[in-house]
């Protein structure tokens, strides 16, 4: 039987719905190795509708900066993460294209995992 680690959801994390998710998605957000964590104040969090979907996760090597995680579980593919910034923004979703929407199959295989609903 595979062990499984508990995953500690740090702040900045996503608020909104906290009821599962009705049907699968099609595709989720993922992030890629180009994150930065947005020094603390990442605009794609606060984007998310789905509570605790998206969350900060410390760079244990590199204090204090860290990254951004998504929980595959909780995720809904609504792609607001990669959505239009405020008005007056620069820059459309995250600035450092750190986002990809990725077909729900290819995250199931990736993890090993099949997602329940």
């Amino acid at each position: 039987m595979a062990e499984q680690t508990t995953i500690v959801k740090m702040e900045p994390i996503s608020e909104g719905i906290k009821t599962p998710r009705k049907k699968k998605p099609k595709i989720l957000a993922l992030i890629n190795e180009s994150c930065t964590g947005c020094a603390g104040s990442p605009v794609c969090v606060g984007y998310c509708p789905v509570a605790d979907c998206m969350y900060w996760v410390p760079d244990e090597d590199h204090p204090p900066f860290g990254r951004i995680e998504v929980d595959p579980q909780l995720c809904i593919g609504c792609k607001l993460c990669i959505a239009k910034g405020p008005d007056g923004t620069l820059f459309d979703g995250c600035p450092w294209d750190a986002i990809d929407m990725v077909p729900t199959d290819e995250v199931e295989k990736q993890l090993g995992v099949v997602f329940s609903y």
